[in-house]
């Protein structure tokens, strides 16, 4: 029999901070990261290891024995962040629906419970597993007791018999880690131990008198200062013990039938987890249960039944309001009408109603996720809440073109808002049959986005969370994933038309909920005037696609393999032996026992050593062939990633890459890209660069055209902060990096040396992200006092920019959100925690949060006025990529000039900043040299 006890606050604060780059927020701003964090973890445990018995163990409110005993313990710790404190009740309910026992006593801590529990089941026989990551368990090691501790930034585990405990302290028996945390203290608990002592100076007294009663009985044979501190700290020793020895007699007593693994409530889970929106959690969490769908409600007789007559008896020709059902709460019990229309007098009717309106709900569903692949298998359109229309097309491609041009005149016509969920897959889909879907855009994705950047914005969660609606999911028409599913065209019509119809209905219901958001969030403009217009831009630039040279890439592919087997015979040389290079268990063999790199190595909970990035990394330059496999992996994965996948990716009919380009994933503002990410090619090094050469121009007739911005986030900075020194820099087209270096060097900007002018970079793109003094000393490898002189120094040569920082983090203090220049919100959640860990993180997206977010903002100003200025001037030439702060461009030749004049003009004059924006430019007949 397993019994496992889980330190609940322990990894409960590991869930927190796993998530802290990336919290998990619901749709009501509740901070849900430790909880769900607690729960996975509670999850994976419960199906690895199966436990027969489980308990969880809690520190109680209110002072231990030992705070009575020592005012300052644990004195030294942060506060609770907010969200732990507001996470624990929940915690402590899901573990009771769990059917999970909960141990607390009054006046002891977990470990003290944790201990007394162990040592009573371990007489019982049961195996015991303490799960925690805190070390002072070590002391409780036992035959039948263990450390069950998962390692930091992974779900590996490590399992920590007495063997293993006394080779990672180096004690001859487990319980002397009390004496050892006695000598050497414990800051963590702020235990104080005996100054000047050590980890290894502990260790060695240990090693020679076995325990502190025993040392503290012996100190005449010490010698010097140590003789002196032991003899002088003698009571302090005595009570850094006391206070570092877990009890095992707290007055608790384990009950076997208690902690016997139980069912779940799964009721009560249910509702926790729906309230707390963990709907993946619960599917696999959960058994299986019927999902409650809400269907729509026929008007009279069989919802699917054939419609007779005139759809359109009631239609009258006064244009519709947008804004006719904008209280949508009263609209809840109004019956469905969904139309299937088939017909060709109903096509035409129904295109005649759309053009006296204003704006239309439209979706398509098609045969794939891919639009620049996928086929129409049939088209929806809304006007009005609780009312839609499905027109469904052949196979036949022909036959569907006709069916889709008659709705040329609704889809092209500029005075008609669009309003879509993701409505850029709609226009690439309909896009390859003759159609240029154009004018006013509402994406009701996007607008979510906006208002919530860091959430879900998919179309089930919105229209749970503002409709109070459950959708009809696609998987129960098609089969769910995982099993063979049906193609969408042997789905029978009338189920597809009520998927269609409600995604319609629901994208215009949502329209009106969110259209009332961004006007109070006041990013109205922001959605009309920058995002909206963007995503035509997006559209086109997915359809060209980008050429790649195929040949190209099979040669570097071919380099590369030379390359990687020629690494391959150096690395076995300086080994002594051939092994496999790809095989972590090899390489951690060769490291650590053939070679010895290291005395103690990381192990896996199976004995493996440790070989990740992480662990390499920390040995760079402890040994030549550590060097060596960081070479040897960085080009296996170029070649895996990017040099042998990509032309895999080339689209058969095009012959291109069509990159997708996402609006809605990041927190910053910023487009991500996908399905292949061309943002994330490397280019620091000359292997990386190299891949840039494979992406070429259409054809002879053309030229890869690059454009880019030139330091635009210190621009951003020095027009934000107001600082002098840093606007006059940039004012007098100075080398800002120069510029910095003679200011803080104190030198004329002409005896600023190499070394100086990289300082200075480092420091002027290291504080925009909040850099401190450690990282800029690691980054630098300087001394941390050079690291400080250097900070200093730029903020006295920038004295604006610290006030601007300051100020920045004051106003998130009281509004909860900054902003970049063209009002896009981030929002901050933990800018007010007293943990500092917590607030520092938000302090500096406070700082950041607004330069990054505007670079993103005035690219895309800059790219929809390109795209508009290409197509008043009727260009041939398009625009193919964005990666970051620089635009790719296929060029015909004999419009390069005009090209370039229309792409630097409206990069620099995207916004007019205090300080002006620079383009540089450069063309070839492939990436590399353009850039």
């Amino acid at each position: 029999m397993k019994l496992f006890l889980l330190d609940a606050y322990a990894l409960i604060y590991r869930s927190y901070y796993a998530f802290i780059k990336f919290p998990r927020v619901n749709s009501k701003g509740m901070n849900t990261s430790a909880i769900f964090g607690f729960v996975n973890t509670l999850e994976e445990l419960l199906k690895k290891e199966k436990p027969t018995h489980i308990a969880v163990a809690f520190d109680p409110s209110g002072p231990t024995f030992r705070h009575e005993a020592y005012e300052k313990y644990k004195a030294q710790r942060e506060e609770t962040p907010e969200v732990i404190r507001e996470s624990v009740p929940i915690i402590k309910e899901i573990i009771k629906a769990y059917n999970i026992p909960l141990l607390e006593v009054l006046g002891y801590e977990a470990d003290d419970v944790i201990g007394t529990i162990a040592k009573q089941a371990a007489k019982d026989g049961l195996d015991v597993f303490m799960m925690t990551p805190d070390k002072d368990y070590g002391q409780l090691v036992a035959p039948h007791i263990y450390i069950y501790k998962p390692k930091y930034g992974s779900n590996d585990i490590d399992i920590l018999d007495e063997e293993k405990v006394k080779t990672k302290f180096g004690l001859e028996n487990t319980t002397q880690i009390i004496d050892l945390l006695g000598l050497m203290g414990d800051a963590s608990d702020n235990i104080p131990g005996c100054p000047g002592v050590g980890e290894k100076t502990a260790q060695k007294l240990l090693e020679e008198f076995k325990s502190i009663d025993n040392l503290l009985e012996n100190t005449d044979q010490l010698k010097g200062a140590l003789k002196t501190k032991i003899e002088e700290n003698k009571e302090q020793i005595l009570f850094s013990k006391f206070l570092a020895t877990i009890k095992t007699d707290v007055p608790i007593s384990f009950n076997l039938k208690d902690c016997e693994r139980k069912e779940m409530d799964q009721d009560k889970i249910h509702e926790i987890f729906n309230e707390l929106e963990f709907r993946g959690l619960l599917n696999r969490v959960t058994q299986p249960s019927e999902k409650k769908v809400i269907n729509s409600v026929p008007i009279q007789g069989d919802l699917f039944a054939p419609v007779q007559g005139n759809l359109f008896a009631e239609f009258t020709a006064e244009p519709q309001e947008e804004n006719k059902y904008s209280n949508l709460k009263d609209l809840k019990s109004t019956p469905h009408k969904y139309y299937l229309i088939e017909k060709e007098e109903d096509i035409d009717n129904l295109v005649s109603k759309i053009l006296h309106s204003n704006f239309v709900s439209f979706d398509t569903e098609t045969t794939g996720v891919d639009p620049i692949t996928a086929n129409l298998v049939g088209f929806s359109f809304s006007l009005n809440p609780y009312e839609a229309y499905y027109i469904p097309v052949p196979e036949d491609f022909e036959k569907t073109k006709k069916i889709v041009n008659k709705f040329k005149s609704i889809l092209e016509n500029k005075k008609i808002l669009k309003i879509g969920q993701n409505i850029k897959y709609d226009i690439i889909v309909i896009k390859k049959y003759g159609i240029n879907i154009s004018g006013r855009f509402f994406d009701t994705m996007i607008a979510h986005y906006l208002l919530n950047p860091e959430t879900r914005h998919n179309m089930d969660y919105l229209a749970e969370l503002y409709l109070e609606y459950k959708t009809i999911h696609i998987d129960e028409l098609i089969g769910p994933k995982g099993k063979k599913q049906l193609s969408m065209r042997s789905v029978p019509i009338e189920q597809i038309k009520e998927y269609a119809c409600e995604d319609a209905d629901i994208t215009l219901q949502l329209k009106y909920e969110l259209e009332e958001e961004l006007k109070k969030q006041q990013m109205e403009s922001l959605f009309h005037d920058i995002e909206m217009p963007l995503i035509e831009v997006l559209a086109d630039m997915e359809v060209t696609g980008v050429k790649l040279d195929v040949k190209a890439m099979a040669q570097l592919s071919e380099e590369m393999t030379k390359e990687i087997r020629k690494i391959e015979k150096e690395i076995y040389q300086i080994a002594g032996i051939e092994f496999n290079i790809n095989s972590a268990k090899q390489v951690g063999e060769v490291l650590f026992d053939r070679m010895k790199i290291v005395d103690k190595p990381k192990k896996t909970k199976t004995g493996q050593y440790v070989t990740g990035e992480d662990v390499l990394e920390s040995l760079k330059g402890k040994h030549p062939i550590v060097d060596k496999l960081f070479e040897y992996r960085g080009l296996k994965k170029l070649l895996s990633t990017y040099i042998d996948a990509l032309p895999t990716l080339i689209n058969k009919e095009t012959g291109k890459i069509h990159t997708s380009f996402n609006q809605a994933v990041t927190s910053t503002g910023r487009l991500s890209s996908s399905n292949p990410n061309l943002q994330n090619i490397p280019i620091r090094d000359s292997q990386g660069k190299e891949i840039r050469r494979a992406f070429i121009a259409d054809s002879s007739d053309c030229v890869f055209f690059s454009a880019d911005y030139s330091q635009i986030e210190l621009r951003i900075m020095a027009h934000l902060s107001k600082d002098k020194n840093m606007m006059e820099a940039f004012n007098n087209s100075n080398d800002i990096h120069a510029a910095t270096a003679a200011k803080i060097y104190k030198v004329p900007i002409g005896q600023v040396n190499k070394d100086m002018r990289r300082k200075a970079k480092t420091a002027n793109f290291g504080i925009i992200y909040g850099i401190s003094t450690f990282g800029l000393a690691e980054r630098l490898n300087i001394p941390r006092a050079e690291a400080k002189e250097l900070i200093d120094g730029y903020f006295e040569t920038y004295p604006d920019i610290k006030k601007y920082m300051e100020e920045s983090i004051q106003k998130a203090k009281i509004s909860g959100y900054v902003e970049t220049i063209f009002s896009r919100k981030r929002y901050l959640a933990d800018i007010n925690s007293k943990n500092a860990i917590v607030r520092g993180y938000a302090e500096r997206n406070a700082i950041n949060a607004p330069i990054q977010g505007s670079a993103a903002d005035i690219i895309k100003v800059a790219m929809i006025h390109i795209f508009q200025a290409f197509e008043k001037e009727k260009l041939c030439s398009k625009m193919i990529l964005q990666v970051h702060d620089e635009l790719n461009f296929n060029v015909w030749k004999d419009e390069l000039e005009k090209v370039k004049e229309i792409v630097i003009r409206e990069m620099e004059n995207a916004v007019q900043l205090r300080v002006p924006l620079i383009a540089d430019c450069g063309f070839g007949d492939n990436w590399l040299t353009a850039h």
